[in-house]
């Protein structure tokens, strides 16, 4: 009896964390989706596009936060660690981060058009913090400490989107905004220290080169669901680059909605075993889950840019569909290249890499001259990519 009580005790603890780290996504996203919409209706157009586009560089350039993420999960999840040489891990990481995202400002002020190098040098202050986050998440995601992430993820949320609407309210631009995410992200590494036990940094380990290929893979995946956003802003008019900073929330909601699963299901992919039954559950559930925005998104149809970003794009007719298929595809991707990493293949780095070289040639020499031809591309790629992928885990699982 005292084994079936733990066994359904266990259940229970297990559903308590999907529902935790749930909220504390679904907290997160829809802080992220507030502050687009807000910063949609109170900026104009062109104002909308270039908040949205250093966002989107933003999320690409914490991507060794995602692979110091992922590798320090699975290692712990595979046995102990110590976290004050993980933590020097980490510091090295972010460091080396922040370094390169100063050297390239003067870059992003030719690439995405900005008037200013500033909001660009307070892009790159703030990637220090938020790598190092991605050491906290990963002991605690890796050691099972499922509440203690929810909590930790919440705190993030707060920091940088509270961050990001105090700054865009007082500053009233993307310099403004830009410096309020700086501001509460330095919070919310504190915090990630406190909760991980306020460790202090010993002489790193050799996991350098793991976490330079997990961020290698995470770089990709990540350029793919910001890239298209990137490539309208540098591509398509101004005006239609803000109607398509739009669409593109569309994308992120459905790549964002299953997240949940990701957090859950990556520390048992370090078991070889576990990750082969574990894997087809958890693509079901986020293909049901993105079904659901898909559906919305064909019935609603362009009405929905105007319900997100007001008055103003009420005579929109760019198609919001493919946003919401490529979102969903690339969620697949994630989920699969996240049993790949665990398995050690090196393979998916190369497909993945592979689709952010077609899709940038596609769209800036050929595909370019509607919002519809870019997400059109966007979306099929990524289809494309998880159903490489997909032939990937096939393979290995016969071999």
């Amino acid at each position: 009896m005292s084994v079936d009580v733990e066994v359904e005790q266990t259940r229970t603890d297990k559903r308590v964390a999907a529902i935790l780290v749930s909220l504390a996504l679904a907290a997160n996203n829809a802080g992220a989706y507030a502050l687009s919409i807000i910063a949609a209706r109170l900026l104009a157009p062109s104002a909308f596009g270039e908040l949205s586009s250093l966002l989107a560089v933003l999320v690409i350039g914490v991507v060794p936060a995602m692979g110091l993420q992922t590798v320090v999960a699975l290692r712990v999840a595979r046995k102990p660690q110590d976290s004050g040489t993980l933590l020097a891990l980490g510091l090295t990481t972010s460091a080396i981060v922040a370094a390169i995202g100063l050297i390239l400002a003067p870059v992003l002020v030719f690439v995405l058009h900005l008037d200013s190098v500033v909001p660009a040098l307070l892009l790159a202050v703030t990637l220090g913090p938020l790598t190092l986050l991605g050491l906290f998440h990963g002991l605690l995601q890796g050691s099972g400490r499922f509440a203690l992430l929810a909590g930790l993820m919440s705190l993030e949320g707060a920091g940088k989107v509270g961050g990001s609407l105090i700054g865009l309210l007082i500053g009233g631009d993307a310099t403004g905004a830009l410096a309020g995410t700086a501001i509460g992200s330095y919070l919310v590494i504190f915090c990630g220290w406190v909760l991980c036990g306020r460790p202090r940094p010993r002489k790193a380990g050799r996991q350098a080169g793991e976490v330079l290929h997990a961020a290698q893979a995470m770089l990709a995946l990540v350029l793919l669901v910001n890239l298209d956003l990137v490539l309208a802003r540098h591509t398509l008019p101004a005006t239609e680059a803000g109607e398509y900073a739009l669409g593109a929330i569309v994308t992120k909601i459905a790549y964002w909605l299953p997240q949940a699963v990701g957090v859950l299901v990556l520390p048992r992919f370090a078991n070889g075993d576990d990750r082969r039954r574990i894997l087809p559950a958890a693509l079901a559930v986020c293909a049901a889950l993105d079904a659901v925005v898909l559906l919305v998104s064909l019935v609603v149809g362009p009405r929905l840019l105007s319900f997100i970003g007001g008055s103003g794009y009420a005579a929109s007719t760019m198609p919001v569909w493919p946003f919401a298929l490529a979102g969903s595809m690339l969620a697949l991707v994630q989920i699969l290249l996240f049993s790949r990493l665990a398995a050690g293949d090196r393979r998916v780095t190369v497909l993945m890499w592979a689709t952010v070289v077609v899709e940038t040639v596609l769209v800036t020499t050929w595909l370019h001259s509607s919002a519809a031809q870019v997400v059109t591309v966007a979306a099929c790629c990524a289809g494309g990519l998880a159903l490489s992928g997909a032939v990937l885990e096939l393979r290995s699982r016969r071999s």
